[in-house]
């Protein structure tokens, strides 16, 4: 049973997702960050200082902080584009790299010959 479990645990899959989830989390504090302490400012700023935390109304004896709720909605959407922009970019550039990988080799003139020669040779050969 340790063998099997051991088998799993280093298998390159279960590696890179514990990698991937490490990533992940350090990449989640710097877009939080990035969110609290530069564009929210910066959108408070240019809507006039507008924070919705501030929101709450009472019923009966509770209070329903609805601004918190709206804050935390518009910080989802500002975190998700930022995300969806670092995820679009790192995929331009995966797609350039794959590209220039797909390309291949240039192949010269004599060879590009010499392999039509062996493909019609082979051809002859199946035909006979």
């Amino acid at each position: 049973m340790w063998q099997d479990f051991k088998k799993f645990a280093l298998k390159g899959n279960v590696m890179d997702l514990a990698v991937a989830v490490v990533i992940g989390a350090a990449f989640g504090k710097i877009v939080s960050s990035l969110v609290t302490d530069i564009i929210t400012p910066l959108i408070g700023v240019l809507m006039g200082g507008i924070d919705f935390t501030g929101l709450v109304f009472e019923v009966g004896k509770e209070k329903v902080m609805i601004g918190n709720f709206i804050q935390s909605i518009v910080d989802f959407v500002i975190v998700s584009f930022a995300i969806f922009m670092v995820v679009r970019i790192m995929m331009k550039f995966q797609r350039k790299k794959e590209a220039v990988v797909e390309e291949g080799p240039a192949i010269d003139a004599k060879e590009a010959l010499l392999t039509e020669i062996r493909d019609l040779l082979k051809n002859q050969k199946n035909e006979q």
